[in-house]
């Protein structure tokens, strides 16, 4: 399950309220967060509020990252919960990566989330580690760690490395990170638009009406889906389709584009035209 999320939605782990409210948001996943969104005061009582019982879809906790004063606590409160992942802040070091893994049973899949210039020097080794499913990008932790501007021309080396990364290691697609403009649908569409252009197949989210933004703009169009049909259903070898020529490699694109549908399922199974 946690290879095909496309809209995970980060909650406050400190507001329970909020929880089935999440779960409600059509999110493909509820990212219960014990890091940035959780004052230090209140770490404990957001530990204590952690729960798998509000929803069917997965739920990920996102932990404090390795070395800070709230790790080793984080890893208590999840010890027994039947989460779907963890997700892990600053993944920087494969050795510290193995070894979370291993202080969970090698049961808890690991989504490494890049958020410096040293976790993306590591990627290809981290995304290769056994217990990792999958890559996240923190882009606004990564511009403040190398001092760099929070824009796409910027980002574009970073989010293509994650990509093959990814690709190379044989895990599911990365997922790009937050759209910090809350009200502004627009720039959700085109950054979830561009991250999809990439190979990034989801994108974090922090606020329900983000949510139905980021599912329709990764979902096939009704014109990709025809176009997909179509070049299947032109047979073998080299041909031309819709003035275009068509080979193995072109049918295993309109392949991806169909099986991408059938994951979504009816109800997600179309994008904007």
């Amino acid at each position: 399950m946690v290879d095909l999320i496309q809209a995970p939605l980060f909650v406050p782990a400190n507001r329970p309220d909020r929880f089935s409210k999440a779960a409600a948001s059509q999110a493909d996943a509820v990212i219960l967060d014990l890091e940035d969104a959780v004052s230090a005061r209140d770490k404990n009582a957001a530990r204590a509020a952690l729960t798998c019982g509000f929803t069917d879809q997965p739920v990920i906790v996102r932990i404090n990252g390795i070395g800070t004063a709230w790790h080793s606590q984080d890893l208590e409160a999840i010890g027994n919960l039947p989460i779907s992942a963890v997700m892990l802040p600053k993944s920087e070091d494969a050795h510290e990566i193995s070894a979370l893994y291993t202080s969970l049973g090698r049961r808890v899949p690991v989504i490494a989330l890049i958020e410096t210039a040293k976790g993306l020097a590591n990627v290809r080794v981290i995304a290769g580690l056994d217990g990792v499913v999958r890559l996240a990008f923190g882009s606004i932790d990564y511009c403040a760690d190398l001092g760099c501007a929070h824009q796409r021309e910027v980002l574009l080396p970073v989010r293509s490395e994650l990509v093959l990364a990814s690709r190379l290691a044989g895990i599911a697609a990365s997922l790009d990170g937050v759209t910090a403009q809350l009200h502004d649908a627009e720039t959700l569409r085109e950054d979830t638009k561009h991250a999809r252009s990439l190979g990034m197949t989801g994108k974090l989210c922090i606020h329900p009406i983000q949510v139905s933004e980021v599912r329709q703009a990764f979902a096939p169009t009704k014109e990709e889906l025809s176009w997909a049909q179509r070049v299947l259903d032109s047979g073998d070898g080299a041909v031309s389709v819709d003035g275009q020529m068509v080979d193995e490699p072109v049918r295993i694109r309109a392949r991806s584009i169909l099986a991408s549908a059938t994951e979504l399922g009816p109800s997600n199974a179309l994008g904007e035209s």
